[in-house]
């Protein structure tokens, strides 16, 4: 790329540049905000419910197991070749194979919802999809369907992510391990974005970030410190404070061991006190999480968490058989959250109230972690984060006792297992919600995990962008980015 156009390039600046498959399932903010920079899917998020990307209509069967869609017309890839029914066909089989899906330890996401599916082309403007068993939320797994050139398939099947073909709104220019340029697809059918051309620049470090959007370096820094970042507009940028749909939890062993007795699950989330754990350990940073997913996923709740009540705890526990108290065993890792530590020891010190103590394990490789987690060989509790977006898939994949997934923990409840039941099969979107509410209740009474709090999220923006706001799953989409000015040049030795 010479000098000129390099110096024409918007920076948006992030921790990561994980330019990966995108048929791997990922709920990883900084490999979406690619993604979603190269790539089209059927639909896509818009708030609780999905607006027309590719497909602009589609229809479900009263019994939620075949799936139309309309496409939109004369859609090409970056290579020039049509994004027709049967591109679409084989990105969505690719989606379903049994190697791809598989992030953080949970193999085959995918599969387990496109697995057993026939996905038909008819013609080159309708794609069919006729599903194993009923599905009302199989668009929660189609807005991560990347459609994928056909041309491209072949390198990424051979390991070489670097060369992404899509019918996005941006074309990947040059990419190496610390930046990827991409320039505007001229006559986007979602609209030209507005800003011509995006380098993203790799910056693991948050404060050299924020450093960045303030010294003109970068015009958009995602993940920012909250506290740290107040000041950005003192330096002519936006703060964007977004709550993050990500669930700060710790997950119980209902399989065995004391927490396997709901008593003694209702002991510990009456013990907490949310509101001091995020002054304590994220101070301004998070709000607190009142059942099994943020209020941003379709179906939440609006109850507010039981009142904290020590004595009535205490009471759970004596009845249990733990009136001494007991001591649990809890597997922490060193990041993701990157606040776990802190976080254990404060809910250590609130436990104490009711006689618990914690026996802690840290585990500094994350992965290796995940991969504990998913094999259910954790202690007594584990923190983790949850992240779906999607009611659905959080239900089906950690708390249903007979589907046992990557992350479910022994958990079992015959009434939520008979709400998931019914979700699969209603088509009607808010009656569907009712039901996933109902369970939200029901997890509250007899909670699986302890849920803690849902972070927030500063983006900086330079400029001032009253307006701005990220997209409810706070995935950055540069499409969407107001007009930016040109910044500094960026460098790799700068800001460090």
């Amino acid at each position: 790329m010479n000098q000129d156009a390099r110096n024409a390039d918007v920076v948006v600046v992030q921790a990561r540049l994980p330019l990966a498959d995108p048929h791997d399932c990922t709920d990883a903010a900084d490999e979406l905000s690619l993604y979603e920079a190269l790539y089209d899917t059927l639909v896509r998020r818009d708030g609780k419910g999905y607006a027309p990307r590719l497909a602009v209509s589609w229809a479900v069967s009263d019994d939620a197991r075949t799936w139309t869609f309309r496409l939109r017309e004369g859609v090409a890839f970056h290579d020039g070749t049509p994004c027709d029914a049967g591109a679409v066909r084989l990105s969505l089989e690719r989606m379903a194979r049994e190697d791809k899906g598989y992030t953080l330890g949970a193999p085959a996401v995918w599969r387990q919802y496109l697995g057993d599916a026939r996905v038909e082309a008819p013609d080159a403007g309708t794609l069919v999809i006729r599903l194993g068993a009923p599905m009302a939320d199989l668009l929660d797994v189609l807005v991560q369907g990347y459609v994928v050139a056909p041309s491209a398939l072949p390198a990424y099947d051979a390991g070489d992510t670097r060369r992404p073909c899509g019918t996005g709104p941006y074309r990947l220019v040059e990419v190496s391990d610390d930046h990827a340029s991409m320039a505007r697809v001229p006559g986007h059918f979602a609209g030209e974005p507005a800003n011509a051309r995006i380098r993203f620049v790799r910056e693991p470090d948050r404060s050299k970030r924020l450093a960045m959007v303030r010294d003109g370096a970068a015009r958009v820094a995602t993940n920012l410190d909250v506290a740290a970042s107040a000041d950005l507009a003192e330096h002519g940028a936006t703060r964007v404070v977004s709550l993050a749909p990500v669930a700060i939890i710790y997950l119980l062993n209902a399989a065995r061991g004391p927490l396997a007795d709901a008593r003694v699950r209702r002991a510990l989330a009456l013990a907490l006190d949310r509101d001091a754990l995020i002054a304590e350990v994220v101070p301004g940073a998070a709000r607190p999480l009142h059942g099994f997913v943020s209020p941003l996923h379709f179906g939440a709740g609006d109850a507010p968490a039981r009142e904290r009540d020590p004595q009535a705890a205490r009471a759970l526990l004596a009845e249990a058989g733990f009136a001494g108290g007991l001591t649990l065993g809890l597997d922490c890792p060193t990041r993701l959250p990157d606040e776990a530590e802190r976080l254990t020891a404060a809910l250590g010190r609130q436990l104490a109230s009711i006689g618990v103590s914690l026996d802690v394990h840290l585990h500094p490789d994350r992965e290796a972690y995940a991969h504990m987690v998913r094999r259910k060989e954790i202690r007594d509790l584990c923190v983790f984060d949850s992240s779906p977006m999607s009611t659905y898939r959080v239900l089906v994949e950690k708390l249903d006792a007979r589907v046992r997934g990557s992350w479910w923990q022994g958990y079992r409840n015959a009434e939520v297992e008979a709400l998931i039941d019914r979700g699969r099969v209603t088509v009607d979107a808010d009656a569907r919600s009712a039901l996933y509410a109902g369970a939200y209740a029901l997890l509250q009474d007899d909670p699986a995990w302890l849920c803690l709090y849902n972070p927030l999220k500063a983006t900086g923006i330079s400029g001032d962008h009253p307006d701005f706001a990220l997209p409810v799953d706070t995935v950055l989409d540069v499409a969407r980015l107001p007009p930016l000015r040109r910044g500094t040049e960026w460098s790799p030795g700068r800001a460090q």
